[in-house]
C-alpha cells in the first residue's frame, strides 16, 4: 500500500470519528492501567461492568492493595481469568505505592515491570493516558493492518513497528483507536462488513478479492 492511500484512509476515519476514545471506562491513569490489564481475554463491557463496582470503592493503589487478593476477587469475579488478574493487581498495586509513590509510571519499561502489564498494556497506557506516540496492537488491529494492507505483518510486534512509520504522522497518535474500533464493529474478524466500510475502495483485502 502506497502513502497516498494510507494517508486517505486515516483522512477519512478522522472524518468520521474526529475525537475517538477507548470504551473502557476510566477517569485516572490508574483507573485505565487496572482497566487495561482486566480486559485480557475479557470484553470492555464486562470490565467496565465490573470497575463501575470497584472504583466506587477503591480507585487508588493503597485502597486496591488494601482489599488484599480475595477482596478484590469479590468485585472482578465476573471477568475471566480473575484469580490471576486479582493476584496480579494487587501486586501491581503493592509496587505503585513502593516504587512510585502511588503514582503510574509514564515510560514502557517502568510499566512492563509491573505483573499483568505486558507490551500491548503498556502501549494503550502511554497513548491513552498520557497521550505518547504509541501503538497497541491487538487482535482487532493485527487483522485489520494485515486484513486492508496498511501495515502488514507477521507478529505483534512487526505490525506495531510498520505501523508507527507507516501511519501519517498527523494521525499517529489516535491511530491505535481508530483501528481497534475499525476492527470491532467493521472489519470483524469472520465476515468482515465491506459493504458499509468507509475504505473499501482503497483496501487491498477487497481489491484482492475482487481479483479472484
Amino acid at each position: 500500500m502506497n502513502a497516498a492511500k494510507r494517508l486517505e484512509i486515516f483522512r477519512r476515519l478522522h472524518e468520521d470519528n474526529p475525537d475517538p476514545k477507548t470504551e473502557l471506562s476510566y477517569s485516572t491513569p490508574f483507573e485505565l492501567l487496572i482497566a487495561v490489564i482486566l480486559s485480557a481475554q475479557a470484553t470492555d463491557v464486562g470490565v467496565n461492568k465490573a470497575t463501575a463496582r470497584l472504583y466506587p470503592v477503591a480507585n487508588t493503589p493503597q485502597a486496591i492493595y488494601d482489599l488484599g487478593v480475595e477482596g478484590l476477587s469479590e468485585y472482578i469475579k465476573t471477568i475471566g481469568l480473575y484469580n490471576s488478574k486479582a493476584k496480579n493487581v494487587i501486586e501491581t498495586c503493592r509496587m505503585l505505592v513502593e516504587l512510585h509513590g502511588g503514582e503510574v509510571p509514564q515510560t514502557r519499561e517502568a510499566l512492563e515491570a509491573l505483573p499483568g502489564v505486558g507490551r500491548k498494556t503498556a502501549n494503550v497506557v502511554l497513548n491513552t493516558a498520557f497521550r505518547q506516540l504509541a501503538m497497541a496492537v491487538d487482535t482487532h488491529i493485527f487483522r485489520v493492518s494485515n486484513r486492508t494492507g496498511i501495515a502488514p505483518g507477521k507478529n505483534v510486534v512487526e505490525v506495531e513497528n510498520k505501523l508507527m512509520k507507516f501511519v501519517p504522522k498527523d494521525y499517529l497518535l489516535d491511530a491505535h483507536h481508530w483501528l481497534i474500533l475499525h476492527g470491532r464493529y467493521v472489519c470483524v474478524a469472520r465476515k468482515p462488513r465491506c459493504g458499509s466500510c468507509r475504505i473499501e475502495d482503497l483496501c487491498e483485502y477487497k481489491a484482492k478479492t475482487s481479483d479472484d
